[in-house]
């Protein structure tokens, strides 16, 4: 199977971003996720064999999962089943592409945090609060929260998402669309961080996004992939300290240690990084999804 960078198709192109590649195909899209690997807002050099397929499997797990209750933007992920020729471009395609319902995306990140980590942790070590939401003394870092935290941010085109309240999201997008939202996040976090915890895997934090279909709000993008979560393996589970994970964050690391200043061009990853990244996403995967990768 070829690492794919880059798609070359004869559509209309919708969106190319850091990692994806967005097409138009008369009212659906049709959505590639390429082995293309980002940090720090920068496309990193190297990228990681496979990894398109092991997100785009993962997210098509959790639409599985939860399609009886929560409607979502998936058609299809069968090549075969798409619309035209493209069965020619299955090397670019299989495994890693879905066709989707293109509905008016919801310009808000839906973040759900059962962990302190991260920018949470930073946020309460300043002030003891988290975006906004104050939270009794005495947390240590990765602590689990009593409940969920729910904490939205603005989208944004370029550069980092803003943090914002409830309350400013309700005057965003309106009050009932947000109370929904909400709702749903908070379920779909609370129903996958308890599926994940039966299969060794916390998952600390999250995103999700929503789009409309009309009146109906829809799960669009991405569902619990180690690249919109925070996983760590439960067995290495330890209060007090960042934990070991299986996303991205190894390849963060690796690169704060390098003395890279995060605003020029990247430092290259070395071949047993680049390994080792992609064995944490194939742990993911079939840990999630309980199968091998079977696209070969």
């Amino acid at each position: 199977m070829s690492v794919v960078t880059k798609t070359d198709l004869p559509l209309k192109v919708f969106k190319k971003g850091k990692v994806r590649d967005v097409y138009e195909t008369n009212d659906e899209l049709l959505l590639i996720v390429t082995d293309r690997i980002s940090a720090f807002d920068f496309v990193l050099h190297e990228p990681i064999p496979k990894k398109g397929i092991y997100l785009t499997q993962i997210s098509k797990f959790w639409f599985d999962h939860f399609k009886d209750t929560i409607p979502s933007h998936v058609i299809s992920d069968n090549v075969s089943d798409f619309p035209g020729d493209l069965n020619k471009y299955k090397d670019q395609l299989s495994g890693r592409s879905m066709l989707v319902k293109k509905a008016k995306v919801i310009p808000i990140e839906c973040i759900v945090r059962g962990y302190i980590s991260g920018s949470a942790w930073k946020s309460y070590q300043k002030d003891g609060t988290v975006c906004g939401i104050k939270l009794p003394g005495g947390l240590k870092e990765s602590d689990k929260f009593d409940e969920p935290l729910f904490t939205p941010s603005t989208k944004a085109e370029s550069g980092h998402d803003i943090n914002i309240s409830f309350e400013k999201m309700k005057e965003l997008i309106g009050d009932e669309d947000a109370e929904k939202i909400k709702e749903l996040s908070l379920k779909i976090y609370k129903e996958g961080a308890k599926y994940a915890s039966e299969k060794g895997i916390i998952i600390a934090d999250t995103k999700f996004e929503f789009g409309k279909l009309g009146d109906q709000i829809i799960l669009v993008d991405e569902v619990l992939t180690p690249d919109s979560s925070r996983f760590w393996p439960a067995d290495l589970y330890e209060p007090g300290k960042s934990q070991p994970s299986f996303d991205k964050q190894y390849v963060r690391d690796y690169l704060s240690s390098t003395g890279w200043d995060k605003n020029s061009d990247p430092p290259h990853l070395p071949d047993d990084v680049v390994l080792e990244t992609q064995k944490k996403y194939q742990e993911a995967y079939e840990r999630i999804t309980g199968k091998k990768l079977i696209f070969e």
